[in-house]
């Protein structure tokens, strides 16, 4: 009797261990090198942009993966010009890093710093990414102070932006030119 008690007994805690584990990494997320400062100013940039855009968190629920660029610094006297450079998590897992640069031309002027998030819906999206095709975009919004919040409302392409302003003074409307790089970690 002991016996058929103590294989039921294993039977439900090796279920357990089972159940918990597939909870733990349907759930997994991305944890940084707290010794590394570029991965603890990722997740800053993270943490603010689930606090100031909480529609966000079905992204990251959904998103094959991610690119987080905590500080892009735009500055634009008509023609202007932004740089950024930030991470790359694909899955719970960082894969590289990935540098960001703009070029505008319109009716624009001021500066601003932002932190900007770009979602990759599956695989093919962000291969793309890695792959660091030219695109041409239009915008027009105005920043002041912290105030600014800007994003796509869904996947265009397989990719979905949010940028969240993090202090600055500018007004546009204008076409640009950007590009993104990537490069694997050793």
């Amino acid at each position: 009797m002991r016996l058929v008690n103590f294989k039921k007994f294993v039977a439900l805690a090796s279920a357990a261990c089972l159940l918990m584990a597939a909870a733990t990494n349907a759930g997994a997320q991305w944890q940084p090198d707290p010794d590394d400062t570029a991965q603890a100013k990722a997740y800053k940039a993270l943490t603010r942009l689930k606090e100031r855009i909480p529609r966000t968190e079905q992204y990251f629920e959904e998103a094959y993966g991610y690119a987080v660029l905590p500080s892009v610094t735009r500055v634009a006297v008509g023609f202007g010009g932004a740089y950024g450079k930030g991470l790359v998590v694909e899955g719970d897992q960082l894969i590289g890093k990935t540098g960001f640069a703009q070029f505008t031309s319109g009716i624009q002027l001021g500066a601003k710093v932002f932190s900007l998030i770009v979602f990759f819906k599956d695989q093919e999206a962000l291969q793309s990414f890695k792959e660091g095709k030219l695109q041409f975009m239009g915008q027009a919004g105005l920043t002041l102070g912290t105030w600014g919040v800007n994003g796509t409302p869904s996947y265009n392409e397989g990719v979905a932006l949010f940028a969240v302003t993090r202090v600055g003074l500018m007004g546009e409307f204008s076409v640009s030119g950007a590009r993104f790089s990537y490069k694997d970690l050793p």
